[in-house]
């Protein structure tokens, strides 16, 4: 460990290199930054802006998706070992973010508005029913879980897109700044007059520096953007898993 730790100091401050003159010239990646001109700054300001974002973004999607599989974990040990719905409806207020909750108390909903009972109509509850309760359209069961299924799907994408964002952007970015960092070093190199490394090397070095730092903000976009992604596919199956055991006993008990 202590000898990585030297290769990423000798990284980041390489030794000073004596230039023209006789006078040390630091070549850190800090007094690039610093050296470099208003319009390299202020690209670079955007760049880590996306970042700080994307991994804001990141954590808190990270914790909302391993929350919401521990919640649907739950939930979904509850629903089967229980006999009514009105019992899984009760414990429904405390996994919120399992998507498999919005899915069921919209499938409940709909049960519930359409059941009747000849002696009790509009009541249309399945545990308190003296007769069997008589379910008119599996079809609009079926379509309320449709929309609840997109909803969860959109809460379950909000602000990953952002991440593609970050990862289709920043290296354009980043490029910008090396671009227009490149044409100020040939101006400076033609007003000097010469084409020695030294008087060269400076410019290069700050202008290289937008394309790093656009590509260390779209790397982690890409990676956790497809992760993200992949996490979310596997909530949108487990979502249709549950609406056809859903429909199933729906239609097993009241159809």
């Amino acid at each position: 460990m202590r000898t990585l730790g030297y290769v990423a100091l000798a990284l980041v401050q390489e030794p000073a290199e004596v230039g023209p003159g006789g006078l040390a010239q630091s070549a850190s990646v800090v007094d690039l930054v610093v050296r470099s001109g208003p319009i390299a700054k202020v690209v670079l300001f955007i760049l880590l802006a996306f970042s700080i974002v994307s991994w804001g973004i990141i954590f808190l999607k990270l914790f909302q998706f391993d929350r919401a599989s521990r919640h649907t974990a739950s939930f979904l040990d509850v629903f089967r070992k229980s006999s009514k719905f009105s019992e899984v409806q009760a414990v429904c207020r405390t996994l919120t973010d399992s998507p498999l909750v919005g899915l069921f108390q919209a499938g409940y909903a709909e049960l519930n508005a359409q059941l009747r009972h000849p002696a009790a109509a509009g009541e249309g509850k399945p545990e308190i029913a003296t007769l069997r309760p008589t379910l008119r359209s599996l079809d609009a069961v079926d379509r309320a879980l449709l929309r609840a299924s997109g909803a969860e799907v959109s809460r379950l994408e909000r602000r990953v897109m952002f991440l593609a964002t970050t990862a289709s952007i920043t290296p354009f970015i980043g490029l910008f700044g090396t671009v227009w960092g490149i044409m100020t070093a040939f101006q400076s190199i033609g007003a000097v007059g010469s084409t020695n490394l030294a008087v060269v090397a400076p410019g290069i070095a700050e202008a290289l520096i937008a394309t790093a730092a656009g590509l260390f903000a779209a790397i982690p976009a890409v990676y956790f953007y497809n992760y993200l992604t992949q996490r979310v596919k596997h909530f949108m199956a487990e979502m249709e898993d549950f609406s056809l055991e859903f429909l199933n006993i729906a239609e097993r008990n009241f159809g």
